[in-house]
Formats: C-alpha cells, sequence, structure tokens
C-alpha cells in the first residue's frame, strides 16, 4: 500500500501552484519552490509571461548553474601552510629530546 499523499500549496512569481505530496516532504519542497520563486523574481519573468514561460525560464536557469557547477574545473588544492615544514622540525627536536632523556633515565636506572 503506498503512503497517502497531501495537498501543498507553493507560490512562485506570485502564482500559486498545489501539488500533492508524501508526508515529510514538505519543507523540502517548500524551500525548493522559495529558490525558484527567487530566481522568478531576480530575472523579472513573473508578471509579463505566461505562467507556463515563466516556469521554464525559471527551470532553465536552474539548470545552468547546475551545469556550470557540474563542468567547473576542480578547485585548487589549498596552498600549504607556509611554517608547516618548521612546526614538524620542531616537533622533531621535541621527540628527539624527550627520547634523549628517556634513554638516559633508562641507563642510570
Amino acid at each position: 500500500m503506498s503512503e497517502p499523499s497531501i495537498n501543498i500549496t507553493l507560490t512562485i512569481g506570485g502564482r500559486n501552484h498545489v501539488i500533492a505530496t508524501s508526508a515529510g516532504e514538505e519543507a523540502h519542497l517548500r524551500m525548493l519552490a522559495a529558490m525558484i520563486d527567487d530566481r522568478v523574481r531576480r530575472l523579472g519573468v513573473a508578471h509579463n509571461q505566461t505562467e507556463a514561460r515563466m516556469l521554464l525560464i525559471a527551470a532553465l536557469v536552474l539548470a545552468d548553474e547546475v551545469h556550470g557547477q557540474q563542468h567547473a574545473p576542480p578547485a585548487a588544492p589549498a596552498a600549504p601552510d607556509p611554517a608547516l615544514p618548521k612546526r614538524i622540525a620542531d616537533l622533531a627536536d621535541r621527540v628527539e629530546k624527550l627520547a634523549q632523556r628517556l634513554e638516559q633515565s633508562g641507563a642510570t636506572s
């Protein structure tokens, strides 16, 4: 038996859209609708376009953003800490001094 669906209203570009969804998915769908609504508002396509055209333009803009992220060159690795070699050398010196102390305390026991 499938999960019961509920109807929620999403507002995009000043227009309400009622869709059916599974319980528990409402918040996620509202967040996605808010992203689309934000793009529609920034593009200024809500008032002068048909509903279908407005949603098509918003979908194309979002798809373009996803495409750009998927095909972006990999981020350059972070530059190494220039102080790292000195810190390693300092730690090595400390380990060496501890080892000498341990050897000396073992020789005098």
